[in-house]
């Protein structure tokens, strides 16, 4: 499959595959997935859907997360994940970067970029984390008018909102909250920041019939559950929104200091990927085949071996 040949491009809309997929039994897994070489691994692993996190894309920016990066930004990222993988790609919008017509700048921009969904969330600039402390919320009902305006501006992108409610409103705040976002034009629910299995489980007998997007982050204060489990709970769909970046990015830290340390790469050869496994992973004799003037790529068989 590669993104220039139209045969392999899918023929629906992003938001309408996205929507599709709740639509099975068993619940979505989206795995984060901040590049394109990382969107066709998850592809590869068999995922239908992937995950933008603000967080992966600040950091993979050398930025913290605190809503400072633009929506031209985020579109690049989004521009990359959808075209190398051909998935429905759900993209964390943040607050929606302003007030209504920003938002629906926004939508347009993401689908134009190959978004499938959005989520946006309740909180104040500068924005945080979920998981973190001292978040300031939004007043629910300019919330609410961001999701109207996201409602009224997309054509098809699956429109989430989440809430951060629980932490300062517990499950009471978070759930009056949702259910005023669904009458705005919510499609789904993110209930962010849960710290219990008893205020997963509650949240979702409370909005009993809505599609519930859960957050599974490492280092955060929701405790490890799989994905039966969330949808034993309730959940339609979960996210690892950093996974990706850290484990490449703990790789990449290991790396630079082996260089350091060793003058030069060769004592994490084996750590590496090859190159006819990159060559592999990014269809690289598929490019080449679609032009003939192009001599067909030989793949040296092993490294070279320096005497003594």
């Amino acid at each position: 499959m590669t993104y220039l040949v139209a045969d392999d491009q899918p023929g629906e809309p992003a938001g309408v595959r996205f929507a599709r997929l709740l639509e099975r039994p068993e619940i979505v897994q989206i795995p984060g997935a901040h590049n394109g070489l990382a969107a066709l691994q998850a592809r590869a692993a068999g995922f239908a859907a992937l995950y933008l996190s603000g967080a992966a894309m600040s950091a993979s920016m050398g930025l913290p997360d605190l809503g400072v990066i633009t929506v031209d930004e985020v579109s690049f990222f989004v521009r990359q994940v959808a075209r190398a993988s051909g998935l429905p790609v759900l993209v964390d919008g943040d607050t929606g970067y302003g007030e209504a017509l920003n938002v629906m700048h926004m939508v347009r921009c993401f689908e134009d970029a190959g978004a499938g969904a959005v989520h946006i969330e309740d909180q104040l600039l500068p924005k945080k984390c979920g998981h973190l402390n001292d978040k300031k919320l939004a007043d629910a009902r300019d919330m609410a008018a961001k999701v109207a305006a996201a409602r009224k501006a997309r054509r098809h992108l699956f429109i989430i909102a989440r809430t951060d409610a629980a932490a300062s409103e517990g499950i009471d705040g978070a759930v009056a909250r949702a259910t005023l976002y669904l009458e705005a034009g919510a499609d789904a629910i993110f209930p962010e920041a849960l710290t219990t299995r008893d205020m997963f489980v509650a949240f979702a007998r409370r909005m009993r019939g809505t599609k519930l997007l859960a957050n599974m982050t490492e280092f955060g204060r929701t405790p490890f559950f799989t994905a039966a489990e969330f949808q034993e709970m309730g959940y339609r769909m979960v996210i690892w929104p950093v996974s990706s970046l850290r484990v490449a990015a703990k790789a990449q830290e290991e790396l630079y200091a082996s260089i350091r340390a060793n003058g030069g790469a060769h004592k994490m050869v084996d750590r590496m990927q090859t190159r006819a496994e990159l060559y592999a992973a990014i269809g690289y004799h598929e490019y080449e085949a679609l032009d003939t003037s192009i001599v067909t790529t030989v793949i040296p068989t092993a490294m070279p071996q320096t005497a003594g």
